[in-house]
């Protein structure tokens, strides 16, 4: 199966919808992958867009829309946490799909499922430490820590305790053979959650410095948006989307109710950058019933003053 069989943008309709793309505008795709927002986004308007990703396995899609699009598409090797230094120019708007791809999760040697057996890997731009280094040279204290934090994994000690027992004989080498770990302290029952995900999310976002990574996107996508420019952010866990509601909230003004009898005091708005902040909004029974990993979704989109 191809990579484009296979990969399915997430609330595709509801990114196009909210970001809005016209004609003459510049967009930005801070998380590329196998370029279904790109794709879209382009064909949606006489635009251009430039996609982000430090995975060095997209560019090969990438040269394919490069192809397609000629100077409407450009694509800029890096982390979206470097979005201020990778895109120099005004943009009109960007959208952040937050997490790992369906490719990554289905190539296995990447090492991001336990479904699979793989090296212990889980790099997005397959550079720097790994979940194999982690495993097998934190402190008991230490990982027990990373996999509540990161996971909300509410046995992280007794998962860290039988790592650091196993890793004691054997250094841990695989995805299947940490997730026997883990299944040994919460054994699997079907129907139910698989136990080794959340210690497998908490790996996974620590390898990347996801969080981080949002944080830092976030802040150079606003600063590059022009006046009613336009964010879009899809999520698919608790931690992410805290910080982009709180990004959000952070940069838009409280909403205060005034008695029309008080006292007229003047213009009292700090006039923070974001002019409109919605909601979280969740994909259709329809789009999750043709794609489970849409469960899980929620996308927040903001808009930047006029003035």
């Amino acid at each position: 199966m191809s990579q484009n069989a296979r990969h399915i943008s997430v609330m595709l309709d509801e990114v196009l919808q909210y970001l809005a793309p016209k004609d003459d505008e510049i967009y930005v795709d801070a998380t590329f992958g196998n370029g279904g927002y790109s794709e879209a986004i382009l064909q949606s308007a006489d635009c251009k867009v430039i996609a982000l990703d430090r995975d060095p396995t997209v560019k090969a899609r990438a040269d394919e829309l490069k192809k397609l699009y000629d100077n409407r598409f450009e694509f800029r090797a890096g982390t979206f946490g470097q979005f201020s230094d990778l895109v120099t120019e005004n943009i009109n708007g960007a959208v952040f799909d937050i997490g790992v791809s369906s490719m990554q999760l289905d190539d296995g040697y990447r090492g991001f499922s336990f479904a699979k057996e793989a090296p212990l890997d889980m790099r997005m731009s397959m550079e720097g430490t790994s979940a194999k280094d982690i495993v097998n040279t934190y402190l008991e204290e230490d990982l027990a820590n990373l996999i509540y934090l990161y996971g909300e994994e509410r046995k992280s000690r007794q998962i860290a305790a039988k790592i650091v027992e196993y890793r004691s004989n054997k250094e841990i080498e695989t995805t299947t053979e940490l997730a026997e770990i883990i299944y040994k302290v919460m054994p699997k029952h079907s129907g139910q959650i698989d136990p080794a995900t959340r210690t497998f999310q908490a790996l996974r976002i620590a390898v990347n410095n996801e969080l981080q990574e949002l944080e830092s996107g976030l802040s150079g996508a606003l600063q590059r948006l022009s006046a009613a420019g336009r964010l879009v952010v899809v999520d698919f866990h608790s931690l992410e989307d805290r910080i982009v509601k709180t990004f959000f909230a952070e940069n838009s003004d409280k909403k205060i109710h005034v008695s029309r009898y008080a006292k007229d005091l003047g213009n009292s708005k700090t006039s923070k950058p974001l002019e409109l902040v919605s909601k979280a909004i969740t994909p259709t029974e329809v789009e999750c019933a043709l794609n489970p990993r849409a469960r899980s979704a929620k996308l927040r989109y903001a808009i930047k003053r006029k003035d």
